[in-house]
């Protein structure tokens, strides 16, 4: 593959610079980013060297490039409900029934396919990604904030369990403003704390202030529960967001 994840070492203090692209070579680093993480931690069934699909074609591309090596490190995509309404709806419709979370009038922004370089997920990629993201809220007035967060079973069904049993218990939504998984998971018992082995990115959207729609949605393709994250503007983390921002 022409990008390496894990046989290039991190730099000591890597310089990182965050921001939406339209350049086409970022594009297809970031795309081939996506292929190597997906494939090779989520065990996904992707075909080719790059990951893309439809929505590639007219999405915001946010990524996170180290500047010395002019690697990208970390991406997500935007894409906005002027976007969604013009192409087709929105990735997350393809997994859940969102119809109780979506209303007339509002602005929304969903994000996807976001993934972070596995030498890169300390906190300051993160934050710098989630920096954007939140700025690109606030700048468009954006109301509301969504999109689908991925709990791999690689590790195991037993941690991927717990994980959702720890969003059940801590942060869900109201029922309702759920979403209808279209291939849900059964209810599966787990003894590990799912707050401890939580992915780092739905941990950072834990922490900016999202919440959890409902159940999972199987994604057999990804190899993957998903779950579908929701961010009220009002509800944003303003301590974590401030953070992100001077990161950023």
């Amino acid at each position: 593959m022409p990008l390496a994840l894990t046989q290039n070492a991190q730099p000591v203090n890597p310089i990182l610079n965050a921001y939406i692209t339209t350049d086409e070579q970022d594009i297809e680093q970031a795309c081939q980013l996506r292929q190597q993480i997906f494939t090779q931690e989520f065990s996904a069934n992707i075909t080719g060297d790059s990951d893309r699909d439809r929505f590639d074609g007219f999405c915001h591309h946010l990524v996170v490039k180290e500047v010395q090596s002019g690697e990208i490190v970390a991406y997500s995509r935007i894409i906005t409900h002027q976007m969604a309404k013009q192409h087709g709806g929105y990735y997350t419709q393809g997994e859940f029934n969102i119809d109780a979370i979506i209303e007339p009038q509002k602005r929304y922004m969903e994000i996807g396919r976001t993934c972070v370089n596995s030498e890169y997920r300390s906190g300051a990629c993160i934050a710098m990604l989630w920096g954007q993201i939140g700025q690109f809220m606030l700048e468009h007035n954006i109301d509301f904030l969504f999109g689908c967060a991925s709990i791999p079973f690689a590790e195991g069904c037993n941690k991927t369990m717990a994980v959702i049993n720890y969003l059940r218990n801590n942060h869900f939504t109201p029922p309702s403003k759920r979403v209808i998984p279209k291939h849900p998971l059964p209810l599966l018992c787990s003894q590990l704390n799912g707050k401890d082995v939580m992915p780092p990115l739905l941990k950072a959207y834990i922490r900016m202030g999202c919440m959890v729609c409902g159940e999972a949605h199987w994604d057999k393709e990804f190899n993957s529960a998903d779950v579908m994250i929701l961010l009220p503007r009002e509800n944003i983390n303003m301590r974590y967001l401030k953070h992100f921002l001077k990161a950023a």
